[in-house]
């Protein structure tokens, strides 16, 4: 599932996100969501969260459906 559709992506799912910073090489960086910070149900980068080590990206990817 790709992390275009707010109403996919909840705290508690791990999740594969882009960094700002490394939007250009497409870098991911994967974790946990804490936040969701886009309020619209859709987004075509991807819905902006906060993951709880605090970093922000956009979701590419979600990884797994629940967390342990």
């Amino acid at each position: 599932m790709d992390g275009r559709k707010r109403s996919d992506i909840r705290p508690g799912l791990k999740v594969s996100i882009v960094l700002k910073e490394d939007q250009r090489n497409g870098k991911r960086t994967e974790g946990i969501v804490q936040d969701l910070l886009t309020n619209s149900p859709t987004h075509p980068h991807g819905i902006k969260v906060r993951l709880e080590s605090g970093l922000v990206g956009r979701v590419q990817e979600i990884l797994e459906l629940r967390h342990p």
